[in-house]
């Protein structure tokens, strides 16, 4: 499984890079072998005013020969919404993989 992370306006850095890439394999490591590519969008919607949820994390996975779902958090603290984000992204895959399972 790839993680991919496009920063947007937000400045990257080895920590952030860690903690985006720690979250997500956290979040669903064991669908490593089903997902090829988990895309992971970066923004700071405010660009630099500080406000309520003015940074976003968008995670879109791409399960292998299927179409990609996006799941999307906003916190006022970026590492927060990378947080929020990987487990929506762990329960939105875990759900997917069982409908998957049911059929």
């Amino acid at each position: 499984m790839k993680i991919q992370i496009n920063y947007g306006d937000v400045e990257g850095s080895d920590a952030l890079a860690a903690r985006v890439t720690e979250s997500v394999e956290s979040a669903i490591g064991r669908f490593e072998d089903r997902v090829t590519r988990v895309e992971v969008h970066l923004r700071d919607d405010k660009q630099g005013r500080s406000g309520p949820d003015d940074n976003r994390c968008t995670m879109e996975a791409r399960p292998a020969g299927e179409q990609p779902f996006v799941v999307e958090a906003r916190h006022s603290d970026l590492y927060q919404a990378v947080h929020d984000c990987a487990a929506k992204l762990k329960r939105a895959t875990t759900r997917y993989f069982e409908r998957k399972e049911e059929v």
